[in-house]
């Protein structure tokens, strides 16, 4: 790539950037400072503290990403530390099926939940028949407000995230170290707490940081249990009221500054060059075999994680098949009219027309600009090439509501971009947000892909005569295809399935994308949350069908775009 077209690709991610990531920020933080006559005020933010409904708010989003973190670590350390270090049965195929929770949206897989462990779910229902608890008396297992609920949903989808680092950070762990221990006479507990733990500690933190950001902003979970009682609910139930009131914006960055000093602490203490702890390997690990026994207690343990985790995805199966399902354990009788519906249901064809649509150009877009960032970066040795890889990652520290709400605030009337919502169309301001959330994805496939190709095969193109912009199309993207295939795979079934900016940016039925569609029918009564589990499964296959593909062409290198 020439050194002008480098310089064209920096200038249009800057552009980019400072448009639709730093401005709608920007916009969102102003109207959080500013009084109606323009004047400079702490009152709006002070009053989010002040407030009892917003600390409270406050307050159980942090005991929901707390807990959701501490039931994270339990499940996926030891997952990690069987996975990387021991020989058992069927290893291969279960960490394969581990990351099933991957393929359903949390959201959809509340619905699930909600009818296992309600009051007259499933799990009350087989208690009741073998005689354990009195009919009279259910218990209420997700508890007054549902908090339990959601931590358990958060748990069950967020642990592979987690797990995913720390399998890294143990298998880029020298043996070295753990050996010496060994040899001074430290017993396998103690080494692992005192030698082990402290090494992969930057895996942990790392993964530990996402899990607790992703729960601490979660918007659909909360919704689908119908918890107004934390800070993303709150933000998402003042949509209708945003003209005169600025506290919305004082919620949205006071939850940014907060995510952005988690994330900000993680990044100081245990900053990238230490993310796997301690750095490759010096010498190979031996994978232990271990007896007959000891081998298929590992196996049980982890098909008892991944029964757990495809809880949810049975529950919302079960439930779109249900033609009768209250007090029972299994529905009553089964019918495949929810699935016919749901794919005639005139919001669910729109809304999958829809999602198609800004998914689409979304990706397409990301594409290009994705790899232009990651052959600048690679490839060239340009001025700041760092800054605009850290540019182009960004969106990932940010929370989803965070963005959503800054777009919204940059397009409302009398506002530069309010031509990105052409008479209440969102289709453009979807489109930019789809894009810019999925963006790192592509950048990290890319990059991964422009690593693996010799620079020499370019040189020797242009030794023969093409120019740099020419071996690049002719020879280097024709190699790395298949990384740009998985990336764009996973950005593009993400984007299909994105939460945050689908529920707070289309407010009209006629542009509901798939999980506004989901969201609104598991509201309505009737058989609406059997529509909507119908077309989650569809959502859950269409996904599962993505990520195999993805895995095939990535391999072992799936995992890192998620790390």
């Amino acid at each position: 790539m020439s050194r002008t077209l480098a310089l064209l690709v920096f200038g249009v991610m800057a552009a980019f950037f400072g448009c639709f990531f730093a401005y709608p920020i920007w916009t969102t933080v102003k109207l959080a400072f500013e009084t109606p006559d323009h004047q400079l005020t702490l009152e709006f933010v002070f009053e989010v503290f002040r407030n009892h409904i917003y600390q409270e708010g406050l307050i159980n989003s942090f005991l929901i990403a707390i807990w959701t973190t501490l039931g994270c670590l339990v499940m996926s350390i030891p997952l990690a530390v069987f996975f990387v270090r021991y020989a058992f049965p069927g290893k291969n195929l279960l960490n394969s099926l581990v990351l099933t929770p991957m393929v359903l949206p949390p959201f959809v897989g509340a619905i699930g939940v909600k009818a296992i462990l309600g009051q007259a779910g499933a799990l009350n229902s087989a208690l009741i028949h073998l005689g354990w608890m009195n009919p009279q008396h259910p218990t209420d297992w997700l508890g007054e407000g549902q908090m339990l609920g959601i931590v358990i949903m958060e748990v069950l989808h967020l642990y592979p995230v987690l797990y995913l680092n720390v399998a890294a950070a143990l298998a880029n762990l020298d043996p070295a170290m753990e050996e010496a221990a060994a040899n001074l006479g430290c017993r396998p507990l103690e080494r692992f707490w005192r030698i082990t733990l402290p090494l992969i500690m930057p895996g942990i933190f790392a993964g530990g940081t996402i899990v607790f950001i992703w729960a601490f902003t979660e918007l659909g979970v909360p919704l689908v249990f119908d918890f107004d009682r934390v800070t993303s609910v709150q933000i998402f139930r003042s949509l209708n009221d945003l003209s005169d009131n600025p506290f919305p914006y004082a919620l949205v960055v006071v939850m940014l500054v907060f995510s952005t000093l988690i994330y900000s602490l993680s990044k100081l203490f245990f900053g990238r060059a230490n993310a796997t702890g301690g750095g490759r390997a010096t010498m190979a690990r031996e994978t232990i075999h271990l007896p007959y026994g000891l081998g298929w207690l590992c196996t049980i343990f982890f098909a008892l994680v991944i029964f757990l985790a495809v809880i949810p995805h049975l529950g919302v199966v079960l439930l779109s098949f249900a033609d009768d399902w209250y007090a029972t354990v299994l529905p009553h009788s089964f019918t495949l009219h929810h699935y016919q519906e749901a794919l005639s249901h005139e919001l669910t064809l729109s809304s999958i027309s829809n999602s198609l649509k800004y998914s689409v150009i979304a990706i397409a877009f990301a594409m290009v600009l994705g790899i232009g960032v990651a052959y600048v970066n690679v490839r060239t040795r340009i001025w700041g090439r760092q800054v605009l890889d850290a540019m182009a990652m960004l969106p990932l520290a940010v929370p989803g509501v965070v963005m959503a709400f800054g777009y919204l605030a940059m397009t409302r009337p009398g506002q530069p971009f309010d031509w990105l919502v052409l008479g209440e169309d969102p289709f453009l301001i979807l489109v930019i947000a789809y894009a810019v959330r999925r963006l790192p994805y592509i950048v990290r496939s890319a990059t991964a892909g422009f690593q693996q190709v010799n620079p020499a095969l370019e040189e020797a193109a242009q030794n023969l005569g093409a120019s740099p912009e020419r071996a690049l199309w002719r020879v280097t993207l024709p190699l790395v295809a298949p990384n740009l295939l998985a990336g764009g795979l996973l950005a593009f079934a993400f984007a299909m399935l994105e939460v945050s900016d689908s529920m707070i940016l289309a407010q009209q039925s006629a542009h509901f994308p798939i999980t506004k569609a989901i969201y609104f029918l598991v509201m309505a009564l009737g058989n609406g949350p059997n529509l909507a589990s119908a077309l989650g499964v569809w959502a859950m296959i269409f996904l599962t069908i993505t990520i195999v593909g993805a895995a095939l062409l990535l391999g072992k290198k799936l995992g890192a775009l998620f790390r």
